[in-house]
């Protein structure tokens, strides 16, 4: 004889909200994403998901701070150039991964565990190795900068692949008089055009930059013997 038990509900949890409110976003864009839409994910009536979250304004940080947790946190035991290339391609790759994100993450009034986590360790990494409180607020603010705008810039462009870059660029030149655009027929055509060139690659080169010339603002600048010197 069949059993007529009904298999067990999984529990609604405050972590399985903003996960699947993470994944709604992933796929369909933060406009998407109502509490409706998501209690009909979850298989629930909306206003369930009221017991976990107080509003969309509470999902939206939890959902940010789950993306924080993804991201690699720089620690002060290590040397602090390295360490905050580490902390950047983690960021990109996890607005990679949830580009709803990109305008959120530094929006949130009631940051949770996690953004703060981040923060701190960003924070930390820096003082550990010598950065004032303004250099550190200096270094921060010029690497979030270029790491979201990046981020924004790679998400708004219309191509993702090197073979569509290539496609793109072909097609633009193809509509522009001849000679009238001299140097950017010759970026795209010698740079962008060429076998294996991907869009993304510019960020690391970019973020080298940045370190470097951090490097330069905060380290002492080498001793140089004067002309009475033996």
């Amino acid at each position: 004889m069949a059993s007529t038990t009904k298999p067990a509900r999984r529990p609604l949890t405050r972590d399985r909200v903003l996960r699947t409110a993470l994944a709604l976003a992933d796929e369909n864009g933060i406009e998407s994403l109502t509490m409706r839409r998501l209690g009909q994910a979850l298989g629930v009536e909306a206003m369930s998901l009221y017991n976990h979250v107080a509003n969309k304004d509470q999902l939206l940080d939890g959902m940010v701070d789950l993306v924080f947790g993804e991201i690699g946190l720089p620690s002060a035991d290590d040397d602090w150039k390295p360490a905050m290339r580490r902390r950047a391609i983690s960021a990109r790759q996890a607005l990679t991964r949830h580009r709803w994100a990109i305008g959120l993450m530094e929006s949130r009034t009631s940051p949770g565990a996690a953004t703060l986590r981040h923060h701190d360790a960003v924070i930390g990494s820096l003082r550990a190795a010598g950065f004032s409180i303004g250099m550190a607020a200096h270094a921060f603010s010029v690497l979030d900068s270029y790491i979201y705008g990046f981020a924004l810039q790679e998400a708004s462009l219309p191509f993702e692949s090197a073979e569509e870059t290539a496609d793109v660029a072909e097609m633009i030149l193809a509509h522009m008089p001849p000679g009238e655009y001299p140097h950017l027929t010759e970026m795209a055509v010698e740079h962008v055009m060429q076998p294996g060139y991907e869009y993304g690659n510019e960020f690391t080169y970019g973020l080298d930059l940045i370190l470097d010339g951090l490097a330069r603002a905060v380290e002492p600048a080498p001793i140089r013997a004067g002309r009475g010197s033996r």
